[in-house]
């Protein structure tokens, strides 16, 4: 637990407005970015980033220092509802069209010509058509370590696994994205 996030939890439960403020500045851009990695709806994201905040008020006081980190707390629970909104809509993922992810780092640093544009812009849809090929389980563990940065140890908490099956689970992903990725580019008969 970060230093003072207890104190941060205690001031929330006792209605101190600035405090649960802190909690949203501190973690709302974590959260809104795993919800956008797992839907690529800028529109659902945000959805599911209010929803997570408001889940995550209305359970403070369910929250033990010694079960974890208040982060790790807060990522438990944006992963469940996350994993609940993903279930909810499965079945119309296939019909719907999803948005370029907004927060692959594709970019130059400079102003890209519309050449480039269009290129980056195909790249990361490419990529993201690979990551919802994935598995769940393997998707979100690609998720939290390459997009998201998390460390290993955080993530196996976080999916209350052992860190050798995150480690494993991060491995496969990857084999498999570069599988599904080199497989589509194949078909799309586009140079390696």
């Amino acid at each position: 637990m970060l230093p003072g996030d207890e104190k941060v939890v205690e001031r929330c439960l006792q209605g101190d407005d600035a405090a649960w403020e802190m909690v949203v500045n501190q973690y709302a851009k974590r959260i809104y970015n795993l919800s956008y990695r797992y839907t690529c709806r800028r529109d659902d994201a945000e959805d599911l980033t209010q929803e997570i905040f408001i889940r995550v008020y209305q359970n403070l006081k369910s929250f033990r220092t010694e079960s974890g980190s208040f982060q790790s707390w807060i990522m438990r629970v944006g992963r469940n509802l996350i994993i609940d909104h993903f279930r909810r809509t499965r079945r119309f993922q296939q019909v719907a069209g999803t948005e370029e992810m907004e927060t692959m780092n594709l970019k130059d640093e400079t102003l890209p010509s519309p050449h480039r544009s269009v290129e980056q812009s195909e790249a990361s849809r490419f990529l993201s058509d690979g990551l919802q090929a994935l598995p769940p389980e393997l998707k979100e563990a690609i998720i939290l370590r390459d997009l998201e940065g998390m460390a290993y140890m955080e993530i196996a908490e976080l999916l209350a696994i052992p860190e050798g099956t995150v480690k494993s689970r991060i491995n496969r992903a990857r084999l498999e994205l570069a599988r599904l990725l080199s497989k589509r580019r194949l078909q799309l008969g586009m140079q390696a």
